[in-house]
């Protein structure tokens, strides 16, 4: 196959194979592992540019539900801008003492109508979402069944997402109009909000970009102050959070973990290569979210989620997965484990390649779980 800008490939392959990550671990002997930590974080949140005047949470919860066992109370609270992120925090009824907690980090899969209810439970399911579970999930809302084994779980929308996402009426009438006659919440208005929202994506990272800032900025500091909300709650252990989620999930899993020392264990689903893995043809596959210039300078993809190293993490893959090519999947897993290896820790890293395309599957889920288990320690 061709490479996606024809020509020019060579130019962007020749660039990338003409430097090794500065701040990789792997890059020279580091003489403190946490030395090179401080030092490769205040690089990306350099790079990432996005520093907010600070607000208070304002943390609220609007109601409360029960469901097998799990208690769901929709929460909400404030960020400096736009409408205030909703959420479900979500623990067992019979919870007893601090449970340890998780960060369900719902994903992208080109739906932003919705947010956190792609990966929890919710009552009288629209048949849209069944579909994307059943596709994605196996069927399963897998923050919910989380729960149900005996943790903490917050699952929040991201932005753009739900929630949080732009108001068709705050639009130009360029975009309105696409949405005459449609009702709002219907299947159809659903896929063209949707349709609508990975089209504008372009000018959101543009805009962004131009009024000197990032788009990964915006959302990692959005997923960090899930965590300082996780710890207003009397039910958390605050020394045993982890965080996950598949595809764009897994790319704020990286983030999050790599970013934020709050974070002990995580579990990054469908979403890791090397960086070289994705120019030839499969750029296009990925959302702006992804894009974060000079990154590739100082930290490969792999790099940036082993900033959590030596705690415990594990990278799902699938081996059939389109958005990413086998080598670049294999060369991001031996990256990792060779980080892990020369931490002296490599039984804190799983890396585990599953059949089938992207996805997250009952057996990865369950996996996952036991995962959070074995590291968080059995609620």
């Amino acid at each position: 196959m061709n490479p996606d800008i024809g020509i020019y490939y060579g130019l962007a392959h020749d660039i990338a194979s003409s430097m090794e990550p500065s701040l990789s671990y792997l890059s020279r002997d580091w003489p403190e592992v946490e030395a090179w930590r401080s030092l490769a974080r205040g690089k990306v949140l350099e790079l990432l540019d996005f520093t907010p005047p600070s607000a208070p949470l304002n943390p609220s919860v609007d109601s409360t539900a029960s469901h097998d066992g799990v208690v769901i109370e929709s929460v909400s609270y404030d960020m400096p801008y736009g409408p205030r992120t909703r959420g479900f925090f979500m623990y067992p009824e019979d919870r007893q003492g601090m449970l340890p907690a998780v960060v369900a980090l719902h994903d992208h899969g080109g739906m932003k109508y919705y947010g956190k209810e792609k990966i929890c439970w919710i009552p009288d399911e629209p048949e849209v979402l069944k579909k994307f579970k059943q596709e994605y999930y196996g069927g399963r809302s897998w923050a919910t069944e989380l729960a149900k084994r005996g943790f903490a779980v917050l699952s929040a929308d991201a932005f753009l997402f739900g929630s949080r996402k732009i108001p068709i009426a705050s639009l130009s009438d360029e975009f309105q109009r696409k949405f005459d006659n449609l009702e709002e919440g219907a299947e159809e208005y659903v896929l063209q909000y949707n349709a609508f929202a990975g089209e504008h994506e372009h000018l959101v990272a543009k805009t962004l970009f131009m009024a000197g800032t990032t788009w990964p900025g915006v959302f990692a500091y959005e997923d960090r102050r899930s965590v300082d909300y996780i710890l207003t709650r009397k039910e958390v252990d605050p020394e045993r959070i982890g965080c996950g989620g598949l595809s764009g999930g897994g790319l704020r899993t990286i983030f999050l973990a790599g970013l934020d020392p709050r974070i002990k264990c995580a579990v990054c689903v469908g979403f890791m290569s090397t960086f070289k893995g994705l120019l030839r043809n499969n750029i296009k596959c990925h959302t702006w979210m992804l894009y974060l210039p000079h990154l590739p300078r100082f930290l490969d993809m792999p790099d940036l989620l082993a900033l959590m190293a030596p705690n415990p993490l594990m990278v799902q893959y699938d081996l059939e997965d389109d958005l990413y090519t086998l080598e670049g999947q294999r060369g991001a897993d031996r990256k990792i484990s060779m980080i892990y290896g020369k931490m002296g820790k490599s039984a804190h890293y799983s890396g585990k390649f599953y059949p089938g395309p992207h996805k997250f599957d009952a057996e990865m889920q369950e996996d996952a779980f036991d995962w959070f288990k074995r590291w968080l320690g059995k609620p």
